[in-house]
């Protein structure tokens, strides 16, 4: 593939892949704004972030294993489209029942990750996918930090529709491109999709997450949380049997029981609590009442302005860390990512009274997302079959996403389960959530460090053939 065409692919995976990541995060700081024009309870906005987590979910392993099978350009430019009429019609919602079926829709885009990861790997030259899979992480990372920072300006200055009108363009550019200039993947896998495999899945992650993100309105003790964990139990356990049982399987359990696989997985999964987590918490933090004890009184703008050393951070070392990996390997730069994640998480919680001390933890959590993102992202692709990195990729997204429902709903119940009689969190709720969070991600580093120094497999496809392939590639 010619050179300008490698870029020009990478910058329409680039695109695709980061306003999804921005979607995530773009609508959160909104929601009292559309709670209020959608006429709606605080319960009911709440789903337009519930339903777009639990359709990520569902989505993003089965269509990044349609694009292992069917190929992986018709499968992403599908999603492409899916995200478009997701923006368009939640820009349209006359309501707030229109709007949650919008999010259902805009979840289709979580396969964008696998979808983009594999076609990095069958596409470029092998010493280029490293790179471009950190280039494409730190897209990744730094989407979520610009629907931070950006929905206060765009709501003040526009309207909240206007946090899907913008998508819509850039999606529909993104889209027409794809079509043109995106090849398509010469390798496919074998067989068919697992069906059954793909119906357990969807139901346990649902029944896992529903009631992890609606805990706090339902109850942690009420029938519907506790039946769904026992729900949750039951259908991953039959979930494991038809997978183990299968010929083609969804997921392969094989795989997933690779060494350089289920450490990695783990290290995101407690990684993710933390991230998903400080990324609810601190922004209200700071928006806070001083009268509280803590906090600043910051408007939805100046809490967005405060994350903003956390995007740069987070886009500069996800950038960095392609070139690093070549010299010190992708583990170090996982344990290094979850270990700035836990010193800033640490010292948020002993220090955070003045506003560069949030600044501060704000900056060197991003230096730790970048890395981790990258990383995490490269170990996972150089450690399965070719025709497995979709579901891969898309599994080690979803497991990363449990951890974050898992870290928000423990650390709600840290913040909120002491109220003052104004109705604010007390400042140790915020403190004890903070430093859960620390270990957490020091739990990361440590799961960090049990991955193994080797890839299990070469490079296919395009990149193989600027491999030698008489010696197995190397990850250290």
């Amino acid at each position: 593939m010619p050179r300008t065409s490698t870029r020009l692919t990478f910058a329409v995976l680039a695109t695709g892949a980061g306003v999804f990541s921005m979607l995530q995060s773009l609508i959160a700081p909104a929601l009292p704004t559309v709670q209020h024009a959608l006429h709606t309870s605080q319960s009911t906005a709440t789903w337009v972030m519930t339903a777009y987590l639990l359709s990520a979910s569902v989505f993003t392993p089965i269509l990044g294993r349609a694009g292992d099978l069917i190929g992986k350009k018709r499968t992403l430019v599908g999603v492409l489209l899916a995200v478009l009429a997701g923006c368009l019609l939640a820009a349209l919602a006359p309501n707030i029942g229109v709007l949650i079926v919008a999010r259902v829709v805009q979840g289709v885009g979580g396969a964008l990750f696998p979808l983009s990861f594999g076609i990095i790997r069958d596409e470029f030259a092998a010493s280029e996918v490293p790179g471009s899979i950190s280039n494409l992480s730190a897209v990744i990372a730094a989407g979520g930090g610009v629907g931070m920072v950006a929905a206060g300006p765009i709501v003040s200055a526009l309207d909240y529709r206007w946090l899907f009108w913008i998508p819509v363009a850039i999606v529909a550019a993104a889209a027409l491109i794809a079509v043109r200039y995106v090849p398509e993947s010469p390798t496919r896998a074998e067989g068919r999709i697992n069906w059954l495999g793909a119906v357990l899945l969807s139901g346990w992650l649902v029944a896992l997450l529903l009631p992890l993100s609606q805990a706090g309105v339902w109850g942690w003790g009420s029938a519907r949380v506790i039946g769904l964990f026992v729900v949750a139990v039951a259908l991953f356990a039959l979930w494991l049997l038809a997978e183990a049982r299968s010929r083609t399987p969804l997921i392969d359990l094989r795989v997933m029981r690779r060494p350089a696989v289920w450490t990695t997985n783990l290290a995101a999964l407690l990684f993710g609590a933390g991230m998903y987590a400080i990324w609810s918490f601190l922004p209200g933090f700071v928006q806070t009442p001083s009268t509280a004890g803590y906090g600043f009184g910051a408007s939805v703008t100046a809490s967005g302005l405060l994350m903003l050393p956390m995007l740069v951070a987070m886009f500069v070392s996800g950038v960095l860390s392609g070139r690093l990996e070549r010299r010190v390997g992708a583990k170090p730069l996982l344990v290094t990512g979850a270990a700035f994640g836990s010193l800033a998480l640490g010292f948020l919680a002993r220090w955070h009274h003045e506003q560069w001390q949030i600044a501060l933890v704000s900056g060197v959590f991003g230096l730790g997302i970048g890395l981790a993102f990258a990383s995490m992202a490269n170990l996972i692709v150089g450690s399965v079959p070719v025709e497995q990195t979709g579901a891969a990729t898309g599994m080690n997204a979803n497991i990363r996403t449990i951890g974050g429902s898992i870290g928000a709903a423990v650390t709600g119940v840290l913040v909120t389960g002491s109220l003052q009689p104004s109705g604010l969190p007390y400042d140790s709720g915020y403190t004890h959530g903070f430093w859960l969070l620390a270990v957490l991600c020091l739990g990361a580093a440590l799961a960090a460090l049990l991955v193994p120094v080797r890839r299990a497999d070469r490079p296919s496809g395009p990149a193989a053939r600027h491999v030698p392939t008489a010696a197995p590639a190397r990850v250290r």
